[in-house]
């Protein structure tokens, strides 16, 4: 009797139809992801032999290949289970015996072989996937880093974006999402912020990744109708998604203007960055703030001695109040907000519209400035608007 008859596991030839049968069945999958497997195979339904430890660890090598060659893990197994399958049809051996006997302890052998490299492959496949998702997230987080720090070399920069499908040639945004308490499943936000964002806006060309404890969103603006200067539609979507996960704590997110090319990135990060620090100084109850929100502050403080000075001389009289001069400040930034109408105001705070006129008469007699008189309110709002930027009356006016 031939060995292709006997099913001797040496017969090369029926083996590689097998295996090239296989590998058609599971989606054209290389065959060489089988090694010797069809082998193992054979010679467990002919001897019973089971697989050695150095057989196995092939196998495992086999499913790293695998996950390196972007073989969906599916593919992989059913290559693995078609193989078995048509040998078993194939096996010349057990197709003519007459003695079921034979035919039971062959499948045994064959059915543990195929336990035992399945559970194999998938080990060595998830090992490699693991190491895979490391290196990309190692990746990920240090382009990310030189994206946002701007000094990077441009041309080193526009290659380690595309593998990310990443064109820094557009214009971007940087929005950033603040937990109120350590995340603790940093890749299930990652996870989710990615999945809602393609989703929503249509755009694959956007990044997530973490940074100090912040996660970090590049998102394109430009076609996709979140670059007007008031849209704050990427903000909005991110805390929809990330109020969802578990014990974080809530969340503050904050967007960057959009701006074009590689630096663009990171002024909208250094926008975002402040705009969540001063939202966080200025004790804002809103969720998502825009930096095009808090722009006013940004020109405020940038001659920090003169908006001090403004507001020592205009507002420190209000300390003179019998109630201290929170109130009247948080009166006076009421009755700003509202448009200076002083029904909506006292609305805004909860208090009655004869107690909003005394407190806005009380500063006028306090600081000699009359909120009702237009020339008047420009300053008291600067110098409003300065206090709450500087933390004043909470916090001491900084020495000029």
């Amino acid at each position: 009797m031939s060995r292709h008859e006997t099913g001797d596991p040496a017969d090369d030839g029926w083996l590689l139809t097998v295996a090239q049968e296989a590998g058609r069945d599971a989606g054209d999958v290389p065959i060489e992801l089988l090694g010797d497997y069809l082998v193992l195979l054979a010679e467990a339904a002919v001897t019973g032999r089971r697989p050695r430890r150095s057989e196995l660890d092939a196998v495992s090598r086999l499913g790293r290949t695998a996950a390196e060659q972007g073989v969906s893990a599916g593919k992989a197994v059913q290559l693995y289970l078609s193989a078995a399958r048509l040998l078993w049809r194939h096996l010349p051996l057990v197709a003519r015996s007459r003695d079921s006997e034979v035919v039971r302890a062959a499948a045994d052998a064959v059915l543990q072989v195929v336990d035992d490299a399945v559970a194999t492959l998938a080990e060595g496949y998830a090992a490699a996937r693991r190491d895979l998702v490391r290196r990309e997230e190692t990746a990920r987080r240090e382009l990310v880093d030189d994206l946002l720090r701007g000094d990077s070399d441009p041309g080193a920069l526009v290659q380690r974006a595309e593998p990310f499908g990443l064109s820094l040639t557009r214009v971007h945004q940087v929005a950033l999402a603040a937990p109120g308490r350590r995340l603790p499943d940093t890749a299930a936000a990652i996870s989710a912020l990615e999945a809602v964002i393609f989703d929503r806006l249509g755009d694959r060309d956007v990044l997530v990744a973490t940074k100090e404890g912040l996660l970090v969103v590049l998102a394109p603006s430009d076609d996709s109708g979140i670059g007007t200067p008031r849209d704050v539609r990427l903000g909005e979507l991110m805390h929809a998604e990330l109020k969802r996960l578990p014990r974080t704590g809530g969340w503050r997110i904050s967007v960057g203007r959009p701006h074009p090319g590689l630096y663009g990135i990171a002024r909208s990060y250094e926008e975002a960055r402040d705009a969540l620090a001063m939202a966080r100084r200025l004790h804002l109850d809103r969720e998502v703030v825009g930096a095009h929100d808090l722009l006013v502050y940004r020109v405020l403080l940038r001659d920090q001695p003169a908006i001090v000075d403004l507001v020592r001389a205009v507002l420190e009289p209000l300390r003179q109040s019998r109630t201290g001069a929170q109130p009247l400040l948080d009166t006076l930034a009421g009755y700003f907000d509202s448009g200076a109408i002083a029904t909506e105001a006292a609305r805004r705070l909860h208090v009655a519209v004869r107690t909003v006129t005394y407190r806005l008469d009380r500063v006028k007699a306090l600081t000699g400035y009359d909120p009702a008189d237009p020339a008047d309110r420009f300053t008291l709002q600067a110098a409003t608007l300065g206090a709450r930027a500087l933390g004043w009356p909470d916090q001491p006016l900084p020495a000029i």
